[in-house]
């Protein structure tokens, strides 16, 4: 099984939610990028969404758009990325990392190049917010020869039909969008998320993780309660934001702490 398969494998015997924290790769700088990293596993992470930067982010709100650009003016790019992913696998060789990213600095550097770049830097999963799933089977199959999960987004407004071929083409697990909009757009309605969660499940047996509108302890407990992994960007992006050098780990294992209590209470 695949690390990614594994927690999510081990929680459920213990009968957990994962909290998966998004950060953006070089944000505020790239020299606290691997320690972030550990940070967030050191205080409660099961798995971590590793952002890739972009210049024109869609599915992002503003605070995961800043922090895009304060990751670019330090020239984050793509092979920033899988670096830093290197170095955090030194001395992690457990913790699954998922990319999430865009099309366009793959198709840069072509899917065969990026599906090996990202198996020597032991890259688990990759969320590639704008690859439809029926032009993206030969990516697919280049990220699976080599034993990396492709994770697909699934929103408020994904019929039956598109959630079947969506699935087929997962693995791992598959990521849930639990409101219309960008990162950070609105508030979490608990209860139709419930109710698409429970829909989603009834087309496939891999777990589902629920992101966008998770803000604090008590949507995330609530959040954990129905789905199988919980997700937490913007909330930690904004506390990546509001810190500086002398406060920013403590600040984030703070805060990745009273998320993972919440969680763990569900």
């Amino acid at each position: 099984m695949s690390r990614i398969q594994t927690t999510f494998a081990t929680l459920k015997q213990q009968g957990k939610t994962a909290l998966i924290p998004y950060i953006t790769a070089g944000d505020p700088h790239p020299k606290h990028t691997v320690n972030l990293m550990h940070t967030l596993v050191k205080n409660g992470a099961d798995m971590i969404e590793l952002g890739v930067p972009f210049s024109d982010p869609m599915a992002d709100g503003p605070v995961i758009q800043r922090a895009s650009e304060r990751a670019l003016v330090h020239k984050v790019g793509l092979t920033s990325v899988l670096d830093m992913v290197k170095e955090f696998r030194k001395t992690d060789q457990v913790t699954p990392i998922v990319l999430m990213g865009y099309a366009n600095p793959i198709e840069a550097i072509g899917a065969t190049v990026f599906a090996d770049r990202a198996k020597a830097a032991d890259v688990d999963g990759v969320i590639t917010v704008d690859y439809p799933p029926e032009e993206c089977v030969g990516f697919v199959q280049e990220l699976r020869a080599r034993d990396i999960d492709p994770v697909f987004l699934l929103s408020p407004t994904t019929e039956p039909k598109r959630v079947e071929l969506i699935v087929n083409q997962a693995s791992g697990f598959v990521y849930y969008v639990s409101l219309k909009g960008v990162t950070g757009a609105a508030n979490l309605d608990i209860v139709e998320v419930s109710a698409r969660v429970a829909s989603i499940r009834q087309q496939t047996k891999l777990p589902v993780g629920v992101g966008f509108g998770i803000r604090d302890a008590a949507t995330a407990k609530a959040t954990a309660a129905i789905a199988d992994a919980v997700v937490v960007g913007s909330r930690m992006v904004l506390e990546i934001e509001a810190s500086n050098d002398d406060n920013l780990l403590d600040n984030v294992a703070a805060l990745m702490q009273e998320l993972k209590t919440a969680v763990d209470a569900a």
